[in-house]
């Protein structure tokens, strides 16, 4: 059995189909469960929100090594059923599959969750020296690869406004970068009409995201978006732009439009999973292109009946776009190659450490 307080929920971005989701969950655990969102995640703890208020809980055990094994965790935005024991404690049993995933690889190589059931990442990137479409088009990937739709948004249009033509040239950087239909928009966060221009990401029941580096302007942004001073914001170094975290932590927050903004640490290095499909990512019309070749292992480069050579020699593909589609899936094949590498080497060290454990009890048998 299943408790849900729809409309107290749907202020929280639950839709009808996670609802069906989780009713059909329940009906498989045979208890009776509450629903809730997970608004922050802590090391062994989380916070979750029935629509009312926000309170503590815990995840089973059984359901943490579940994920472990499929290699995820728990993430804020995830919808979860739980139960209260005879202490009114909340006890996390099930996790609903989520409509949206955002997840990154780290630097340790393991992949990592960063936020669930989202409908729009806004992806902030700073018009001053955190300026980096590189950086922007793995961003890209990412959301794109996991069903969110990308906003790009650049933050601190104020120092470029000083300079006439910086605003422009910047944009121009970008021409042919972004896939078709992304928005762009070029804001100072500190101003209230900033929220004017992202009105349409904020309705009733619609989650976002924010997702940049460090000193993009994250916090600034949430507290202009919010109308008061929650989240606090740290000054960046004057050579570089580089931020400190001022968000240590992801949070879903309610807004006062009555969707949900879940603000996050900055992310200084952005590796992909591994995982991300490059049509997804918004090069749909190059992996089609590419299929309209003359030889099926084209190289796209002086082989005849090369529809891709064609396109970039007429002008129909944007050379920067290209380029873009060729970094980043050489960056994928390097991950997928790394990964197949860590993966033998952990079959190997199994296969040598149950030899070494069989030779010693023999040993010690024999003895």
């Amino acid at each position: 059995m299943l408790a849900i307080e729809f409309d107290q929920l749907s202020a929280l971005g639950l839709t009808p189909a996670l609802a069906n989701r989780a009713a059909g969950l329940a009906a498989a655990e045979g208890a009776t469960l509450e629903m809730l969102r997970v608004t922050v995640v802590h090391r062994s703890t989380l916070g979750v929100h029935d629509g009312r208020v926000e309170r503590g809980a815990r995840p089973l055990p059984r359901l943490a090594r579940a994920l472990a094994e499929e290699g995820t965790a728990l993430a804020v935005g995830d919808w979860v059923l739980a139960t209260r024991d005879a202490y009114g404690e909340t006890w996390v049993e099930a996790r609903v599959p989520p409509s949206s995933h955002i997840a990154r690889r780290d630097g340790d190589g393991c992949i990592h969750p960063v936020v669930s059931n989202v409908d729009t990442a806004l992806l902030l990137m700073g018009l001053d020296d955190d300026f980096n479409p590189r950086r922007l088009e793995r961003y890209l990937a990412l959301a794109l690869s996991s069903d969110v739709t990308p906003v790009v948004v650049l933050t601190k249009a104020d120092i470029v406004d000083r300079e006439a033509g910086a605003l422009e040239a910047r944009i121009a950087e970008l021409d042919g970068r972004l896939p078709p239909q992304t928005e762009l928009l070029a804001v100072d966060g500190t101003q209230a009409r900033t929220a004017q221009r992202l009105a349409a990401f904020l309705d009733a029941g619609q989650t976002l995201v924010v997702l940049g580096s460090s000193g993009a302007g994250k916090s600034t942004l949430t507290n202009t978006l919010l109308g008061v001073e929650r989240q606090a914001t740290n000054s960046v170094r004057g050579h570089d732009s580089r931020g400190r975290h001022t968000t240590t932590h992801r949070a879903l927050i309610a807004l006062p439009s009555g969707g949900c903004l879940i603000d996050t640490p900055g992310m200084r290095e952005l590796k992909l999973t591994g995982d991300e499909n490059l049509g997804e990512a918004g090069f749909a019309d190059i992996e089609a292109l590419a299929l309209q070749c003359r030889f099926g292992d084209c190289g796209h480069g002086n082989e005849p009946g090369c529809a891709v050579r064609a396109a970039l020699d007429s002008g129909a593909l944007e050379r920067s776009r290209w380029d873009s589609f060729i970094k980043l899936r050489a960056e994928l094949a390097a991950t997928n190659d790394t990964l197949e590498a860590q993966l033998r080497r952990k079959s190997q060290a199994r296969v040598a450490n149950k030899a070494l454990n069989k030779r010693l009890g023999e040993k010690y048998r024999g003895s």
